[in-house]
């Protein structure tokens, strides 16, 4: 067993950190305020190969691994959660989503533009009936000749409002249930196809989250993506490495708060000694760093079983669990830490904290993910 990175993998570490840090950094609070999504530094990511990482470089992609990817999310994660959440629904469920179920002529369409930065992607699964249970889908889509007639409504879409192209779920056959629900390619500017309300979130300010609406949207045949019926079932393979891109989502946010605690540790002062010599101070700190690195080991052990080919339903669901939990009490650590400075908003662990918690509900709640593995574990056998 190897614990190291290459050294191709340190420098791309060190590549994102120092993009990170001159980049977003500065503004962190500004667009969180303001609610302002950074097109062109998301952009510039494309330049880096960030947003094509996972994918092929005769797609225009970066042919990065899954490990690859985790140590992106996170070194942008640690800085400003809100990109990287913008990231995993770019990448890990948009493009991602054509690139395993489309046909050739929809990854060489799409994808190239998709990984430059060209174009930005959304993934629209949820509805307001249908969350966890995304099975329930009610936006329907109705065989009309050779074309498609899309009906109804997503809701807590990411990007929803930036993108250009969005691959959405859609009901073709009511009556088979989850073998009954496709999935769709549509573009903006699409008749029928548009955004509505943008929610006003706790948390991840900067990036959009809304809905996406289908009022007679009509799609020529070819924009259907995969097999008729089986895009509920695609959207699960997604999701497995979905869920990778959001534990190393985790991981960072919890990297982030807690280098946050340990610098402020060491510059205030309480009863005329720095407050890090203090036990309690301690044991804060050791229980973060400790939970960080289980919790990095279980994402990369994810990425590195996906990178290897193997099924990751049950690690990946495992690692997104973990990860996300963990990094909601390193952030409420890091804030405990900073004492009252922690609630001011000069000091980064109060956003930290807002963010932290989006990560144990999306992409799969952690109520959904214990379900997840319990389905395996109880499949084993004794």
């Amino acid at each position: 067993m190897d614990f190291g990175y290459t050294p191709e993998q340190n420098q791309l570490r060190n590549t994102i950190r120092s993009f990170a840090e001159a980049e977003i950094k500065p503004h962190v609070m500004e667009w969180d305020e303001s609610q302002h999504f950074p097109l062109d530094v998301f952009r510039a990511l494309g330049r880096l190969g960030v947003l094509g990482a996972v994918f092929p470089e005769e797609l225009g992609g970066a042919g990065y691994s899954y490990i690859d990817y985790s140590i992106i999310m996170e070194e942008i994660a640690r800085v400003d959660p809100s990109i990287a959440l913008s990231l995993a629904a770019h990448v890990s469920l948009c493009t991602n989503h054509i690139f395993l179920a489309g046909n050739p002529e929809q990854r060489e369409r799409y994808i190239p533009k998709l990984a430059s930065g060209e174009w930005i992607g959304c993934w629209s699964l949820t509805e307001t009936e249908a969350g966890s249970d995304a099975g329930g889908t009610r936006t329907k889509a109705v065989a009309d000749g050779d074309s498609w007639v899309l009906n109804g409504g997503k809701t807590f879409t990411t990007n929803a409002h930036i993108a250009d192209v969005c691959v959405a779920m859609a009901v073709t056959d009511r009556a088979a249930s989850h073998h009954g629900i496709s999935a769709f390619i549509i573009e903006k500017g699409t008749p029928g196809f548009k955004t509505g309300k943008k929610e006003n979130k706790l948390g991840m300010r900067c990036s959009p989250t809304g809905e996406v609406l289908f009022t007679d949207c009509k799609l020529p045949a070819s924009q259907l993506c995969g097999k008729r019926g089986e895009g509920f079932v695609d959207s699960l393979r997604i999701l497995d490495g979905g869920r990778i891109s959001i534990a190393a989502l985790s991981v960072g946010l919890a990297q982030g708060a807690y280098e946050a605690g340990l610098k402020y540790s060491k510059h205030r002062k309480q009863f005329g000694r720095f407050i890090s010599e203090f036990q309690e101070i301690q044991h804060k700190l050791a229980d973060m760093a400790t939970e960080i690195d289980a919790a990095r080991m279980l994402t990369l052990r994810a990425a590195w079983l996906k990178d290897n080919g193997h099924s990751v339903n049950k690690e990946s669901a495992m690692a997104k669990l973990f990860a996300s939990e963990m990094a909601v009490r390193a952030a409420d650590s890091a804030l405990q830490v900073h004492g009252g400075y922690g609630f001011i908003k000069d000091y980064p662990v109060e956003k930290f904290y807002r963010d932290v918690k989006l990560c144990t509900i999306g992409e799969g709640t952690s109520e959904i993910q214990r379900m997840v593995i319990a389905r395996q574990l109880l499949k084993g056998g004794c």
